[in-house]
């Protein structure tokens, strides 16, 4: 009768602790299936952002494409307006020669003109002194006719000017023609240039326009990179401030921010039973570093999840020491329920344990240091740093 009862008790214990298991691994699935459902939602929205980082890049660099296009037109007229100048100042070169070749022909008639009238005086001289000389005619009759040949001379002289003259007359006529030509050829070509140089001034105009934009949208996005990376740099300054409020008292990583305790002052080899001598030690350590996490006005409000990590050396199977890390982890999680500090701040719903066997073994210039290994982890996870791992990363790639 009484073994019955034996047989029965323990069976009844073994039923409750499967069921036990059971329902710890459903709600160990579910939270597997919500933290799978969160990264492929956060993975998404990082995708949809890529893309949106990569049409702003394309635009960008159609409008620095479109940019350089300007500048080599800008440069192009230019030079265009360089080759006009400088073919304008050679035709005012030409034009200043011939004024002033018109200038040195105008002098040359203006000195024949006076040589012409002073040799009309002397004709009318020289009849004067023929009429007073009519009495010695005979006697100058002689140089009379030397005088005409003289005459003769000087009309035959005349008449060679005068047809010089009025050859040069036409000369004068077709260069101020040409004149005229070049000076409206002048006028036209100073239109063309204003209108281009409204053009040009157009074309600056719209070129600091769209530098002006160009310079606003980098702005933009030096202001948005910016932003996120004070949303990716949360976690130092959350470790900073644990560091902080924990001055001397506990040593933590530097990186991560995790609390490190070795198995053996809390568990016996092989054993995930936690030792009655180590639960005051991890007491005090429990209350001092996940004090700091709940109550710093700085942390807690970033703060999502406490983590109870187990970890083992190598020695073994995957799987025996999956299944220890776990059961250590359990147990420290456990035992932490279980204090007042855990009830008054509402820890429960923050807490964690999971095994990681092996997988994060501790290595020293390439080999493990299996002592090191064997380890308790408490660390914390902040809200969406999985997200911001993520957006570090696009940030940071080249």
């Amino acid at each position: 009768m009484f073994r019955k009862k034996s047989t029965d008790t323990g069976s009844n214990f073994w039923i409750s602790y499967a069921d036990l298991m059971a329902g710890l691994l459903f709600v160990f699935i579910l939270l597997i299936g919500a933290i799978v459902s969160k990264s492929v939602i956060l993975k998404s929205d990082l995708h949809e952002k890529e893309d949106r980082l990569s049409l702003i890049s394309q635009t960008l660099k159609t409008k620095e494409t479109k940019l350089d296009d300007l500048s080599v037109t800008l440069a192009k007229s230019k030079a265009l307006l360089g080759e006009k100048n400088k073919s304008l100042a050679q035709n005012k070169k030409d034009l200043e020669k011939k004024q002033e070749l018109i200038a040195t022909k105008d002098k040359h008639i203006s000195e024949s003109k006076k040589t012409l009238s002073l040799k009309e005086d002397e004709i009318k001289k020289l009849n004067q002194i023929l009429l007073q000389a009519n009495t010695q005619k005979d006697l100058l009759s002689k140089k009379v006719v030397i005088v005409q040949n003289l005459l003769n001379e000087t009309n035959s002289t005349l008449k060679k000017r005068d047809a010089a003259l009025t050859k040069r007359n036409k000369t004068l006529k077709e260069y101020e023609g040409k004149v005229v030509i070049l000076s409206d050829q002048l006028t036209e070509t100073n239109e063309t240039i204003k209108q281009k140089d409204e053009k040009l001034l157009e074309l600056l105009n719209a070129l600091d326009e769209k530098a002006t934009k160009y310079d606003n949208l980098v702005e933009n996005l030096q202001q948005q990179k910016a932003k996120i990376k004070s949303l990716t740099g949360i976690k130092l300054k959350v470790i900073a401030a644990l560091k902080d409020e924990l001055g001397n008292k506990i040593a933590i990583d530097k990186q991560s921010g995790s609390l490190r305790l070795a198995s053996s002052i809390l568990f016996d080899r092989e054993s995930a039973v936690l030792k009655e001598e180590a639960k005051t030690e991890l007491k005090q350590v429990f209350e001092e570093y996940i004090g700091a996490l709940v109550t710093s006005t700085r942390i807690k409000p970033h703060l999502d999840r406490v983590i109870i990590e187990g970890h083992t050396d190598s020695d073994g199977g995957y799987l025996y020491n999956l299944d220890l890390s776990q059961k250590r982890a359990f147990a420290v999680m456990n035992f932490l329920l279980t204090m007042d500090f855990a009830r008054e701040h509402n820890i429960k719903p923050l807490m964690i344990a999971s095994g990681r066997a092996y997988l994060d073994a501790i290595k020293v210039d390439g080999v493990e240091d299996k002592d090191a290994s064997r380890r308790i982890e408490i660390k914390f996870r902040l809200k969406n740093e999985d997200a911001m791992h993520e957006i570090e990363k696009v940030l940071d790639a080249k």
